[in-house]
């Protein structure tokens, strides 16, 4: 899987797009929401290590997600 933190323009909120390994869309949800419905992705259980690794992610960056 595959992380990306997409920086908004004026009104528009920054934004994480997480997609599978052939790129495919799968969790795309704002920076500033806490992070839910991560059972619904296979990320159940992941929402501090996610919210830490958001915090430190460049904008515009394709990194891959490495879950512990």
């Amino acid at each position: 899987m595959y992380i990306i933190k997409i920086r908004g323009k004026a009104k528009i909120p920054d934004y994480i797009q997480i997609r599978d390994d052939n790129f495919t869309l799968v969790a795309y949800f704002r920076v500033d929401r806490p992070l839910k419905d991560l059972e619904r992705i296979g990320l159940g259980g992941q929402e501090e290590y996610l919210s830490s690794l958001i915090k430190s992610l460049p904008f515009g960056k394709l990194t891959e997600l490495n879950l512990p």
